[in-house]
């Protein structure tokens, strides 16, 4: 594995090439063993991962403690190393609904104030709205962890599935490191808009679901179980005849990955790292052993006929169903 880094935008910090999104060790995904999320986490800095990625909604906080006690539980040298990216203002109620986003300036500050108890560190390393709230003016927003930033408490702003209209607003207001966004193989809505104006900005991009939720693993199977509390059972893009029609996208993949003697998820995490030194794709792994696998990529070297040959299985907008249900697409304030 070689390990690299790259910058989070003009203004952000050196984070490592991929950085993991822990997101899955709590919440959305199923049971995950708390043991092993934690063995995964300490494996990821030990392995040169320096970004973390939480968020104060995943499982009302229960993420956040996770990855706290990982911190503290690892060794000093790595525990420096190790940046914090979180994400705020996602409501929730306490049967696990979704009841809207709260970016007021005083929210801004109440919820830092206790993801800096959960986490047990002095500052949060980039800090964002994981979706702007329609009510409240992306300035104010940005303006509020600005403060923060002024007061040592954030060292970065960045945003979160934001439109190319409030990017621009946001930059305008204060100095905006990266944007968190959804880019995959069969995710590239972002070409069109989003990304040219983060690349005019000076803005980095954080790519999650960068296998599409496991979707293009190479691991997913049509006959699955999916508990109640998987996001993926009420995801279009894993329902009936979408499912079947993009895992056989997933084959196409799957025959270039095996001419090069890599694995289908090396292959998607290696294209998106090829889009661009501005891009730090978010790998969910929550096993040491998918994080061996996702680390792999590091390696992975495509070049224009791969390029070419990954462009012909699976073209832009080959994907069958939206990235998320009709109701949260609807909140979604970017290109879908």
């Amino acid at each position: 594995m070689t390990t690299h880094t790259r910058s989070l935008g003009s203004t952000g910090p050196q984070v490592s090439t991929l950085g993991l999104g822990c997101m899955g060790m709590s919440a959305m995904y199923g049971e995950a063993d708390r043991a092993e999320s934690i063995a995964t986490v300490h494996a990821a800095l030990e392995a040169g991962v320096t970004l973390l990625d939480t968020g104060d909604f995943y499982a009302m906080g229960h993420n956040e403690m996770l990855v706290g006690e990982a911190l503290r539980t690892a060794p000093a040298a790595l525990r420096e190393k190790a940046l914090t990216s979180v994400k705020f203002g996602a409501l929730r109620d306490p049967d696990g609904g979704w009841t809207g986003h709260d970016g007021r300036p005083a929210a801004v500050k109440n919820f830092a104030a206790y993801s800096l108890q959960r986490l047990g560190v002095d500052h949060i390393d980039v800090y964002r709205i994981a979706r702007v709230d329609p009510d409240v003016p992306i300035e104010e927003t940005v303006g509020a962890i600005a403060e923060l930033v002024e007061k040592g408490h954030v060292r970065h702003i960045g945003l979160s599935e934001a439109s190319a209209d409030n990017i621009r607003r946001a930059a305008a207001t204060a100095p905006i490191a990266d944007l968190q966004i959804e880019y995959a193989i069969i995710t590239r809505d972002i070409e069109r808009e989003i990304l040219p104006t983060t690349r005019e900005l000076g803005i980095g991009i954080t790519a999650y679901g960068v296998l599409s939720r496991g979707l293009i693993s190479g691991h997913f199977t049509r006959d699955r179980q999916l508990g109640a509390g998987d996001f993926r059972a009420f995801s279009p893009r894993f329902q009936g005849d979408n499912l079947q029609h993009n895992l056989d996208l997933v084959e196409a993949l799957r025959k270039i990955a095996d001419e090069k003697g890599v694995t289908v998820a090396q292959i998607a995490i290696a294209w998106v790292l090829s889009r661009g030194d501005d891009i730090v794709p978010l790998v969910g792994a929550r096993t040491r052993e998918r994080l061996a696998e996702s680390l792999g990529a590091l390696d992975v070297t495509l070049d224009a006929a791969d390029l070419a040959a990954i462009e012909e299985a699976v073209p832009a907008d080959a994907a069958a169903g939206t990235r998320y249900p009709a109701v949260q697409m609807s909140h979604l304030g970017t290109e879908h």
